[in-house]
Parts: C-alpha cells; sequence; structure tokens
C-alpha cells in the first residue's frame, strides 16, 4: 500500500471555523457530475452553513412544499453544487416537472424526488430536464430497476439504521448504478455504508443551536472578559 499523500492545507482567521465532515467519507469513489468528483453532501437548506462547510455538494431537500424563491436563494448564495428537492410526494404530477425544470434553468447540478414518486412521474420528468434525477429509496423493496428505467439517473439510499443493508442489496444487482446514502454521524456508520456500495455520502451538520452552544461555552472558559 502506497504512502499517504501530504495534502497542504490552507487557512485564514475568518473561515476557520466551518463544519467539516468526517474525514472518513473521502474514502468514498464518489460520482463524477458534469465534471466535478463528489464524495460529500451536506443536508442542509441553511446557506450560513452551506458558505461555511467543506462537502463537495449540497443535498437541498426540505419537509415543505417546494418553492421556487427557496431554490433560487439556495443556488444563488452557494458556491457548492445544489441538488434540489422538487417533490414527488405530496407535490406530484406537471408540478414536480415544473419545480425541476425552474431548478435547471436556476443552475441546479441535480433535482430530488421523493419516495413516493410514481415511475409515470420519473418518467416525464426525463423528457422535460437534462440534470441528473434523483430518486430516494426508502426500502430494500422497492423496484430499482423500473426506477432506473423509468428515467432516475442516482439512487439516494435514506434507510436510517438499514441503509448500508439496502445498498448492498442494490450494488449487488446493479454494480455501476451511482448511489448516494445517508452514512449517519459516526465514522464507523459512514464507512461500513461506503463499504456496502455507497459512492457518495449525505452527511447532517449541527445545528445553528448545537454550534452556538459550542461556542458560547468556549467564550465562557475564557480568562477575561470584555
Amino acid at each position: 500500500m502506497g504512502e499517504k499523500k501530504y495534502v497542504p492545507v490552507i487557512e485564514g482567521n475568518l473561515r476557520k471555523h466551518m463544519v467539516l465532515l468526517p474525514e472518513v467519507i473521502e474514502e468514498a469513489s464518489g460520482i463524477r457530475i458534469f465534471g466535478k468528483l463528489i464524495k460529500s453532501l451536506v443536508f442542509t437548506t441553511d446557506i450560513a452553513i452551506i458558505r461555511n462547510c467543506n462537502a463537495n455538494a449540497v443535498m437541498a431537500v426540505y419537509p415543505f412544499t417546494p418553492q421556487p424563491i427557496i431554490t433560487h436563494a439556495l443556488i444563488t448564495s452557494s458556491d457548492l453544487p445544489v441538488f434540489c428537492g422538487v417533490g414527488g410526494g405530496t407535490t406530484t404530477g406537471r408540478r414536480v416537472t415544473n419545480l425541476a425544470e425552474d431548478a435547471e434553468f436556476q443552475g441546479a447540478h441535480g433535482v430530488v424526488v421523493n419516495a413516493p414518486t410514481p415511475n409515470e412521474t420519473l418518467e416525464y420528468l426525463r423528457k422535460k430536464v437534462e440534470i441528473p434525477i434523483v430518486i430516494t429509496v426508502v426500502s430494500e423493496k422497492t423496484d430499482i430497476g423500473k426506477r432506473l428505467e423509468s428515467g432516475a439517473s442516482i439512487l439516494n439510499v435514506s434507510g436510517a439504521d438499514k441503509t448500508p443493508e439496502i445498498v448492498a442489496k442494490i450494488r449487488k444487482s446493479y454494480p455501476r448504478v451511482p448511489i448516494i446514502a445517508t452514512g449517519g454521524n459516526t465514522d464507523e456508520s459512514i464507512k461500513r455504508t461506503i463499504d456496502a456500495g455507497a459512492n457518495a455520502i449525505t452527511y447532517t451538520p449541527p445545528g445553528n443551536g448545537e454550534i452556538f452552544k459550542a461556542m458560547m461555552n468556549k467564550y465562557r472558559q475564557e480568562k477575561y472578559i470584555i
């Protein structure tokens, strides 16, 4: 095994405090999309975190009806490729396609549709957008073949603690399909997901409240108060 290459690190005082994703994610193969190699995706719609993290891309999916103004704000503010949620569960049919087209026009790197999305919607969506369609997979019972035939480009596996198991099952039948997967918050769980066959990992960062708590605790321990 070759010696690990030294990687120079450049930091600035104002950008030193940022959200750093677990280094183990670098062991993933990555997915090359439009020339960019993506191994890590930060799961957030918080612009402050997006602008202060070292992820390769953003998974901007949220539990509300997708709105173009939110998509526009995220893409405009982000210095990373953005994969935008466009519904598929509660939001269905032509509205999904309209949202996806709008996201593509704004510069999204891909669109993400929810697990309940009908295959007919995927087929229609594939005819309308050129960017990758990412279909969310939450169960090992999903007909992956039909999803891919209908137009899905990338699988986004989100099965909680069953994620590695679902990824491994998919990888056995589809050796070359691109797979993004949730890896959890520990190096061990992320490594397990990568070893199962995930090409890229989504990571949920700590919320602003948690980050502020850590900062305030540090401030309280300072030896002086201004």
